[in-house]
Formats: C-alpha cells, sequence, structure tokens
C-alpha cells in the first residue's frame, strides 16, 4: 500500500476496536458474543499426531503435548506410523504393541489428561484404514473372481476348471453357470494377431498377450491389430500397468481412437473410447469397452496425447503427464457390457449405461439360458455335465481376498477387514481401539481419549462379502446368483436389466459398509464413552458418500495445500452436505495437507486457504500434520517424509503463531453456532458411488450462473480459489436419496431437514460427468418430489426425468410410477418453463437467467448496486439463530479493498466482528430497505470480517461516521535500530545494529543471511500523550516477514501475522521516552537453505524431510517496515 494511503486511512481489521454500547441482545446474539470473546473448547482445532518409524520418546511426548496446550490446541489424533527405519531415526525404536510403545503410548494419555488436551484414536495402526494382523484373508475385503472356459456341447463333458484369481491364499466358489456363446465368440489372442506400432523399436507384440510389459507412447501415434482373417469385435479391454496407489495410466489410455479396415489402408472410426471417471486408487481393474460389431481384419488404435478435459477427483488420473501407457489390448467377440470392473463395485468409477448402439439387447443372455452347474462341480473344480448342443462359455465364479492391507501402518499391519460384515468391524475395534483402551486402563481412558476415528480410505472397495448374498435378497428383493454372470460383463436379459443389477451390486455394497461398518463403529465408540468421527470414502470405495455421514457424528473433509494433484475440495463439500443433511453440528477438514512440505509456510501464506473453507463450511480444522519429535535437541525435526505442512513445537513460529490459533479459534466459535443458510439443494441421484456435486459439474443446469460448457471451466479446476462463491451469491449444498427420501418435508415454501437445513429450491441436475444418468429416478423419488412440490416446494428439474425400474418391481408398480413422471413432466411439456402443482412449482430446465431473482430468490451476499451483482473475489458463508444473523467474510485477493456489500436480512442493526483482533464495532454508515441491509466495507489483503445482525431494530439506518478508522501517520521510527539473534539456531551472538530496516538476506554475515527463527528488534522513542489528545493510536509494522510480537514498556501489544501488520499500542504507552521491542520470526527455509551445503556436523539443523531449498532463493526475512506510529483522526 502507497505510504499516503497508508497515513490517510487504516483497513477494517483495525478499525474494529470499539465495542458499541448494546441492551437488546437477544439470546442468540448474547451467546455469539460469548462464543467471540471466550471461545469454547469445542472450537479449539485439533491436530494430527503422527508417531513416526516407531520413534518415540516419553521427553518429546511432554513437549509436544505442553506446546500444543500452549497456543490453544483441543486435541490430537494420536496416529503411529509405520514400523522402524532402517536403520532406525531414534534408539530405543518403540514398535507397535511392543512394551516400550504401550508404555508411551499410556504415558500420552496421562500428559493429555493432565493438560486438559484430549485424544482421538484410529481404527488401527496408521492413517488408513481399518485392518491388522488379526484379520484373515476370510474376513478380509472380497471381490468377485471368475475363470472363463469355452466348451463344445453335445457331448458329456469331464473338464478339470481353472480356479479364479486367488490372494492371500484364500479362495471360495460362488457358483458355476453356463451361458450360450456367440457365433465367432473368442479372444483376439486365439486367432494370433500381429501388433505392430509406428514408434520406432520392437513391435509391441506383448500387447496382445497377458505379459507385465508396458508400451508407452509420448506422442501422436498408433498400435495396429492384424488378424490373418477377419475377425468379429464386440468389446476391447484396455489394461494399464497395476498399482495399488496413485493410478497415472487409466485416463489417458481409455481415450483411444478405434479404427477398423479391411485392407489396411482406408480406415473408418468404429469408436472413440472415453474414461471412465474414476478416483486416485484406480489399480484394480481393466477397461472394458463395448462397441459397435465390427468385422474386419485391421484394427488401429490412434493416440494423441492431451486431455479434453482437466483432471478432477473424479477423474483423478488426467491430472499427471500426457503419457499412455498400456500391459495390453485385447479384442474380443464377446459382448460385454461397457465399464463392467467399474459397475461391478470393485472400483470407484461412474459410467453411463451402455447403449443399444454399443450392445443391441439380442446379444443379451436370457435367464431362462443360463445352466446352473454348482451342484455338478466338485471342491477341486472338475465339472462333470452333460452339455446340451451348442457352445457354451462356463463361468466358474468365486470370491478372494482384495489383498489391501493398512499399509501405512507398522508392527500391527494386516490386512484391511471386510467392510460388508458387522462382525469384522466388532473384530478390528476390539483388537485395537479397545485394546488400547485395556492397556491405558479404561478410567484414565474414559478422561482423555474422546473420539474413534477412520482417517483416509485407501483400501480400494469390495463386492463381495460371505454376507453379501443374503443382503442383497433381503435389500432388493430378489437373489443375486442368476444374475452373477454380469460381474464378470456378461449382459443378462437386457442391458437394462443388467446395468440395473449391477446398479443394485452397488447400491447395497454402499448400504453394508454405512450400517455394517461405519455405523457398527458408531455404536461401539458411543458405548466407550466417545463419539465418532470419519473421512469421506469417496473417490475410492464405491459407496453413496453423503449417506456414510449419517452414521458418524462428525464428517471430516480434507483440503491441501499448493498440491493441485492431491487437493480434494470435493472432499469438503461432502463432509459439509453430510453434515448440513443430517443434522451434524461440526464439520472437520484435514486442514492445510501439502504434498511438499516447502518450508515457506506461515500463517499469512495459510490464512486464505483456510477462510475459504471456513466459508465452505467447514467449522473445525485438524492441521496436518504435527510430527512427534522425540528429539528435544533437535530442529526442525521429524516430519513425516516431508509431507504435510510443517505444524509442531519446532517450528520456527510456533509461539507467536499462537495468535492464529486464537484467530481460528473465534471463526470456528462463531461458525459452530446457529445453523447454516443455504438456498439450493442439489439432488445427488440414484446411483452409487456418488457424492457431493461440485460447482463445476452444473454447468449444464445452470449455464445463465455458470456460464460455458463443462469443459471450459474444468480448466480452472486445479486452482480451487477460482471456485470461490461459484454460484455468485448463493450458497448450494448436495441431497441425497437417502436424506431426500426419509427426512425432507415443506415448510413455509422451502424443502426442510430435521437438523435445521432449509432450502428455497430443490434441483434435480442435468445430466453431466458425476451423474451421466442424473435423470433416471426411482419411483420413490418420484413420488417423493411430487409430494414436496404439492406441499409448496419449488422443484427445478433440468431434463425430463425417466424412470428407474427395479428388477423387483411389477408391472403394476411400473405403471404407477410412470404416472408420477407424467405428473411432474406432462408430455406436452417441450423445454423450459414453469408449472404450479398443488402449492408448489416446477420450473423445467435448463435454468438460464444469471441470478435466481426470477423465481423470487435474492442473493444471500451481493455488491450493491445498481443494479447488485455477484460479490467477485469474496469468500463468505451466513448462519442464522432464532434472534440473530450472521456472515463471515473473506477477501480472496492480496489487496486492499472497498467494497459496498448487500446482504439478504433487515431490521437489525449491522456489526463487525474482527476475529483478528477480537474487537466488535457497531457500523456507522449502513442502509436497510426492501429486506437488505446494505454497508460499506474496507477489507485487508486476505482480510476477513464477521458481519453480525442482532440489535432489533425501527431505524432504517445510519450515516454518522464511517465504517473503519481514518488515521494520520504521526511519526516514522527510522534506524537504528538494535538487532540480536538466537546462537541456539545459528545466528551471531551479540547485538547489531540496523542502520536501516532491510531483509535479513541482504546482509553479508552468513549467520544473518541465513537465520531462521526469533530475533528480537529493540529502540526506543519519545511520546507525548498532548500531541494526540487521548486518540488511539496504533504501530504500524509495514511489511513483515513473517510474524512480529510488539511489546512497548515490556507490555505485551500483540502479535501482527496478518496484514495490515498493526497492533494497537494505546494503553502501554507513557509520556517521554518509550522502549519498543519487537520480536520478528521468520521460517525454517532460509536456515535450511543454508545448513544444505554444509556437511553434517556444521548444519545446524537436522530434519527427516528431503532437503527443497536446492536452487531456490533465499525468502526475504526480518521487519522490513516502514515501522510507523498512527493515530485515529
Amino acid at each position: 500500500m502507497p505510504p499516503a494511503f497508508r497515513r490517510l486511512v487504516f483497513g477494517l481489521v483495525l478499525a474494529l476496536g470499539a465495542c458499541a454500547a448494546v441492551s437488546n441482545a437477544g439470546q442468540g446474539g448474547d451467546r455469539l458474543e460469548a462464543a467471540f470473546r471466550t471461545p469454547p473448547p469445542e472450537a479449539k482445532p485439533w491436530v494430527f499426531w503422527y508417531w513416526m518409524n516407531a520413534s518415540s520418546s516419553r521427553a518429546g511426548i511432554t513437549a509436544d503435548l505442553e506446546a500444543m496446550k500452549a497456543v490453544g490446541i483441543g486435541g490430537a489424533h494420536l496416529v503411529p506410523i509405520h514400523g522402524a527405519a532402517k536403520p532406525s531415526l531414534f534408539e530405543p525404536t518403540a514398535e507397535q504393541f511392543s512394551p516400550l510403545w504401550w508404555d508411551h503410548v499410556a504415558f500420552a494419555v496421562r500428559e493429555a489428561e493432565r493438560l486438559g488436551l484430549k485424544i482421538a484414536l484410529h481404527a488401527s495402526d496408521g492413517y488408513a484404514t481399518a485392518g491388522g494382523p488379526w484379520v484373515t484373508p476370510e474376513t478380509s475385503m472380497q471381490k468377485v473372481v471368475w475363470t472363463k472356459t469355452l466348451v463344445g456341447g453335445g457331448q458329456r463333458l469331464d473338464l478339470q476348471l481353472s480356479q479364479p484369481e486367488t490372494n492371500e491364499g484364500y479362495y471360495e466358489d460362488i457358483s458355476v453357470v453356463a451361458v450360450p456363446a456367440w457365433e465367432g465368440q473368442s479372444l483376439a489372442a486365439n486367432q494370433g494377431p500381429s501388433v505392430t506400432t509406428d514408434r520406432p523399436g520392437p513391435a509391441p507384440q506383448f500387447l496382445a498377450e497377458k505379459t507385465d510389459r508396458v508400451f508407452t507412447l509420448d506422442q501422436a501415434g498408433w498400435v495396429l491389430h492384424t488378424f490373418p482373417e477377419p475377425f468379429v469385435c464386440r468389446s476391447i479391454t484396455l489394461r494399464v500397468p497395476p498399482t495399488k496407489g496413485v493410478q497415472n495410466a487409466t485416463y489417458q489410455a481409455n481415450r483411444l481412437l478405434v479404427e477398423a479396415s479391411e485392407d489396411g489402408e482406408h480406415f473408418r472410426q468404429i469408436a472413440q473410447l472415453k474414461p471412465p471417471r474414476h478416483g486416485w486408487q484406480d489399480g484394480d481393474g481393466d477397461t472394458t469397452h463395448a462397441i459397435p460389431e465390427t468385422k474386419a481384419r485391421y484394427f488401429r488404435f490412434r493416440y494423441n496425447p492431451g486431455r479434453e478435459e482437466a483432471g478432477a477427483e473424479d477423474i483423478d488420473s488426467a491430472k499427471w503427464k500426457t503419457v499412455l501407457k498400456l500391459r495390453g489390448i485385447e479384442l474380443s467377440s464377446e459382448p460385454r457390457i461397457d465399464d463392467f470392473e467399474g459397475k461391478s463395485g470393485l472400483s470407484w468409477r461412474i459410467s453411463p449405461w451402455t447403449t443399444p448402439e454399443q450392445l443391441p439387447d439380442r446379444f443379451c443372455v436370457p435367464l431362462r439360458r443360463i445352466v446352473d452347474l454348482t451342484g455338478k462341480m466338485t471342491r477341486s473344480g472338475k465339472l462333470d455335465w452333460d452339455a446340451p448342443a451348442g457352445r457354451w462359455i462356463v463361468l466358474r465364479l468365486g470370491h478372494t481376498s482384495t489383498g489391501y492391507r493398512n499399509d501405512t501402518g507398522g508392527a500391527m499391519k494386516g490386512l484391511e477387514c471386510d467392510k460388508f460384515d458387522a462382525a469384522a468391524a466388532r473384530q478390528v475395534f476390539d483388537h485395537w481401539f479397545q485394546a488400547i483402551v485395556r492397556h491405558v486402563g479404561p478410567e484414565l481412558a474414559g478422561k482423555a481419549v474422546k473420539v474413534l476415528h477412520v482417517d483416509s480410505w485407501e483400501c480400494g472397495s469390495q463386492n463381495w462379502s460371505p454376507v453379501f448374498r443374503s443382503e442383497f435378497r433381503r435389500r432388493r428383493g430378489y437373489d443375486p446368483l442368476p444374475f452373477l454372470p454380469a460381474m464378470a460383463g456378461v449382459p443378462v436379459e437386457s442391458v437394462e436389466t443388467t446395468e440395473r443389477f449391477l446398479r443394485d451390486v452397488r447400491e447395497t455394497g454402499s448400504d453394508l459398509i454405512r450400517e455394517n461398518f461405519f455405523a457398527t463403529l458408531r455404536e461401539l465408540a458411543r458405548a466407550n464413552g466417545c463419539t465418532f468421527s470419519a473421512e469421506s470414502v469417496a473417490p475410492v470405495g464405491v459407496v453413496d458418500n453423503l449417506a456414510m455421514f449419517s452414521a458418524v457424528d462428525t464428517p471430516m473433509g480434507e483440503f491441501w495445500l499448493r498440491s493441485p494433484t492431491h487437493d480434494k475440495p470435493n472432499d469438503v463439500l461432502d463432509a459439509v452436505s453430510g453434515a448440513h443433511v443430517y443434522g451434524h453440528p461440526i464439520v472437520q477438514a484435514e486442514a492445510f495437507t501439502e504434498l511438499q512440505n516447502q518450508w515457506d509456510e506461515s500463517p499469512a501464506l495459510l490464512k486464505p486457504l483456510g477462510d475459504r473453507n471456513l466459508a465452505l463450511g467447514v467449522n473445525r480444522f485438524v492441521y496436518h500434520v504435527f510430527a512427534h519429535n522425540p528429539w528435544t535437541d533437535r530442529r526442525p525435526g521429524m516430519t513425516l517424509g516431508g509431507v504435510g505442512h510443517f505444524f509442531q513445537r519446532d517450528q520456527t513460529w510456533w509461539k507467536p503463531g499462537a495468535a492464529w490459533i486464537r484467530y481460528t479459534e473465534r471463526c470456528q466459535a462463531l461458525l459452530q453456532q446457529g445453523t447454516p443458510v443455504a438456498d439450493v439443494a442439489v439432488f445427488t441421484g440414484e446411483f452409487a458411488p456418488r457424492r457431493a456435486l461440485p460447482p463445476w459439474r452444473l454447468a449444464a443446469t445452470f449455464p445463465g450462473i455458470l456460464p460455458g460448457n463443462d469443459a471450459r471451466l474444468d480448466k480452472r479446476l486445479l486452482d480451487a480459489a477460482d471456485w470461490t462463491d461459484p454460484l455468485g451469491g448463493y450458497s448450494c449444498d448436495s441431497i441425497n436419496a437417502d436424506a431426500l427420501l426419509r427426512l425432507a418435508e415443506v415448510k413455509d415454501g422451502r424443502v426442510v431437514l430435521p437438523g435445521g437445513a432449509s432450502y428455497a429450491l430443490l434441483v434435480v441436475p442435468a445430466r453431466n460427468a458425476l451423474m451421466p444418468e442424473a435423470n433416471l429416478l426411482t419411483a420413490e423419488t418420484l413420488l417423493k418430489v411430487e409430494r414436496l412440490v404439492e406441499q409448496g416446494a419449488t422443484v427445478l428439474l433440468a431434463e425430463r426425468p425417466r424412470f428407474l425400474r427395479s428388477n423387483s418391481e411389477r408391472d403394476a408398480d411400473d405403471a404407477v410410477a410412470r404416472a408420477h413422471l407424467t405428473t411432474l413432466w406432462p408430455e406436452d411439456v417441450r423445454g423450459a418453463g414453469e408449472r404450479r402443482l398443488g402449492r408448489g412449482r416446477i420450473l423445467y430446465g435448463p435454468y438460464t437467467s444469471d441470478s435466481f431473482e426470477k423465481i423470487g430468490i435474492a442473493r444471500d451476499v451481493a455488491l450493491s448496486g445498481p443494479p447488485e451483482s455477484r460479490p467477485e473475489g469474496l469468500a463468505w458463508t451466513h448462519r442464522t439463530l432464532p434472534d440473530a444473523e450472521f456472515y463471515f467474510v473473506s477477501n480472496q485477493r492480496s489487496v486492499w479493498r472497498d467494497v459496498s456489500l448487500s446482504f439478504r436480512t433487515a431490521g437489525r442493526v449491522p456489526e463487525l466482528w474482527d476475529p483478528v483482533t477480537g474487537a466488535i464495532r457497531t457500523v456507522q454508515r449502513w442502509r436497510s430497505e426492501n429486506g437488505r441491509t446494505r454497508l460499506p466495507v474496507r477489507l485487508a489483503p486476505n482480510g476477513s470480517v464477521f458481519v453480525v445482525f442482532r440489535h432489533a431494530t425501527s431505524e432504517s439506518g445510519g450515516a454518522a461516521g464511517a465504517n473503519w478508522v481514518e488515521t494520520r501517520a504521526l511519526e516514522t521510527l527510522d534506524g537504528p535500530w538494535n538487532v540480536s539473534f538466537s546462537p541456539e539456531v545459528g545466528g551471531p551472538a551479540g547485538v547489531w545494529e540496523f542502520s536501516n530496516l532491510v531483509s535479513w538476506t541482504e546482509r553479508k554475515e552468513p549467520g544473518i543471511r541465513n537465520y531462521s527463527g526469533t530475533a528480537i528488534y529493540t529502540r526506543s522513542f519519545r511520546w507525548s500523550p498532548g500531541a494526540v489528545g487521548g486518540a488511539r493510536v496504533w504501530l504500524d509494522l509495514g511489511e513483515v516477514r513473517d510474524l512480529a510480537a510488539v511489546a512497548i514498556n515490556g507490555v505485551p501489544c500483540g502479535v501482527a501475522w496478518t496484514a495490515p501488520y498493526r497492533v494497537e499500542v494505546t494503553s502501554a504507552l507513557r509520556p517521554g521516552i518509550n522502549n519498543l521491542r519487537i520480536e520478528v520470526t521468520n521460517t525454517w527455509f532460509n536456515r535450511l537453505a543454508g545448513d544444505s551445503g554444509l556437511p553434517a556436523e556444521q548444519r545446524v539443523t537436522f530434519t527427516t524431510a528431503p532437503d527443497r531449498t536446492k536452487g531456490k532463493p533465499l525468502l526475504a526475512a526480518g521487519l522490513l517496515g516502514p515501522v510507523t506510529i498512527q493515530v485515529e483522526q
């Protein structure tokens, strides 16, 4: 900011210095102020406290917990990570469940109880997910596996059927069936095609075989399969390199252009393959594409590097390099369901239904033609069958372990438990959580251990369990066994019937994870006096992600710092919407996770990202990550291998950073009050996997509000900041089928839920990438929507609905459902419009206006007009109490902003509450009319404020005075300054004179240039109270890198950690000479950079993180000024 501008005014943050006299606040308003001034324990942020590599110590535990307590942390997730490193990092090692480990865990709980801190324990060793050595293959996560054998009939067959895939030495048969084979049905590999490519080098013949070799292509090119005779192709399977971790090959491999030719010269296009939506852990399955039946000798697969869209959580591998990686291209004459691998529930994938063009119903096997041979096969796999005439495919279907383990664990690492079986969940709970409680002692544990948590879901998905068949039957109303060939891609009865069955498989799995895993753990946690929290299951487990949060007490999402390939904005939306629709008051977030810690992280850097997530609806941060540091003499010390922003006691700014924690407490204290206000609820559809719908998937539904198409909007996905307030003044939740059907009612024209959520508009969105069948609705949903409208709701149907029939429904049910369909969208409705139904109305989409004003929903927050407009660059949220309304507003831009804000509330005097300083100020200039209140606000760079309406008034506004303090610069404190550094962290001894304020990096002395830590600036100045006449006084520090604690005459005046880097000093000043002390702290970066070029024995620092400072310039550090005394005008 220019000095002249500094002299004129203060920003809003500093303007909030005077507390208005009030007398008419209701109980809600009083409760708000009490929470703001003295945040309750529930408002404190928590930490993930990782005990790394069997390295723990009593001294380190005490130091860690005392440091947490000192800065205002409320509790810690105690999580051991991995086993001992080789060589070990710390001696003696304390492996999980060893006597020393038990001693340290019990000691940690006792220390937490002494300090008034709470402890959370996870479901198993490590942070992901719920497994251990006590889980046997039989009780682990299961999947359906199969073999296919092509046989000729008209004879008695005595066959040895090969056993399907077997993991962990465990396999059990489910059934054996025979289905008719189609004419010419075979695999291309059986006809010996030659495989060539235009890439230089040996021909990739292995692509037609089953090997682990990988073909790569990083430029435009092709692969050609040439057959000796014409081959009939009906499906293509692409195999990519397998992985249990991040999958980066799915996207590029599944966007090939398929061409065919009879002569090898003239090719015609057969299909443009499209990748399924997929999550980051998509390494467990191939991808099969159904294509139009094609007979040809030559099949060419063209690759063109690029992306049709940016990567996102639902198309994860599009984030990575544009390189084609393939292990195989399998052409088959077998008709198969498109992406049956995902649709069977084994991987988190979303694909459209198979179309008639891809797979005509004539290729579907009638149920009556499927022959059950289960009783004709021995346990050893020998089949004795008198086969009817014709060619048959014999499927041997069974189940085995998925093989997933809690890989982030250590000594107690083992298979992941069966998430479909409540008994398996109880077993895991007893062997880990309950075992810790027993060793610690139930009485002590009951005082400090207060949370059971299921963290990151990193165990893939499952589609079978010993309990699955009976549970499917009970929930879906029919036996899955006759349809089981569909799990292997065989279309049964019809394409629609098969797709419906596969949907039922996924829905059943989702129900079981919610009820038998999550709800069981919640029950067990509550029985132990604990609450139960969990992170999102998507995009890994095949579930209705919002429904999972119905079975937890505290939902949790996660957001990442500067890690676009790993960021999970959809995770936060899931947790927020799940909490809102199921009535949970607390929404947690794993906060500021960072793929590669850069050592430059400061509260000011973190603030805008944190604010944006508070505005989304998060109201409790769990900082990632506080790595337990077993050493008390090594700094920075232990890390999660350099992952996660460094948030522990040996952070340079840990002590002054308590001011940032206090800011967070104030914000969370308010944001945990009342209920959230949102105008729009978007239905998430009928198909698992499903989750909250992010705004960039609503372009086709709200083209006026989100102009452009999905592809154009996707280009902005990697920067979540681009999605600040995407609906332009309206807040939006997602609502799932469970909440809609069980909980939704209508009151005063709004769709309401028992937990307090209330929506003016219910939206059934247009088809989009996450919901390719968005307009397919079940009979129950059609009826519910119709009844909500009749009772007074407003519903937007973005497209004409279609009826999603169940495989168990009768024709009579079908007729009733179609009647509801016609009621909702009569045949004479052809496009956008509106009609009344009962007390409500139906809007026919898409919705093309740029706001919802025309349907009677004014913007909740707007920039004042005329006309009023969307609040660009502002993140905000609104919560309501019976006698108060309040908004949190965050400037997401790093510049000062003067804005005139308009809020959808009236009849109460506005106040500005500053969460940085804790000051409350009644607004002087405001205007209320037509149900809105308008007021000018000045926001500091990345500044934030609460706008609170709690005092009823009959006045329509005020015009006396300003809403911020205008000031003038009274004096600039030039040099010299005396500066001292700490030799303990490599600084020079003694006192150094700075003739002017410059960055430490501009000094020649290595101990100063590379200094990281706290330096103390001192000087004196003369003060004459008469010069200001009793006005308030501030010390403006100018530019600070990175935090500054100010004291005058020994009186602490506060910590400046974010713009505008000022503190009020009125009460500390005295006439005459005043002694000024400013403790300035920077980050670890510069010292680590200096140490990186030194031998180990000469280094000041020690860390387990990789060096990421090489080749980077040093960061500006220290007090840069100018430092001025500012006085209120």
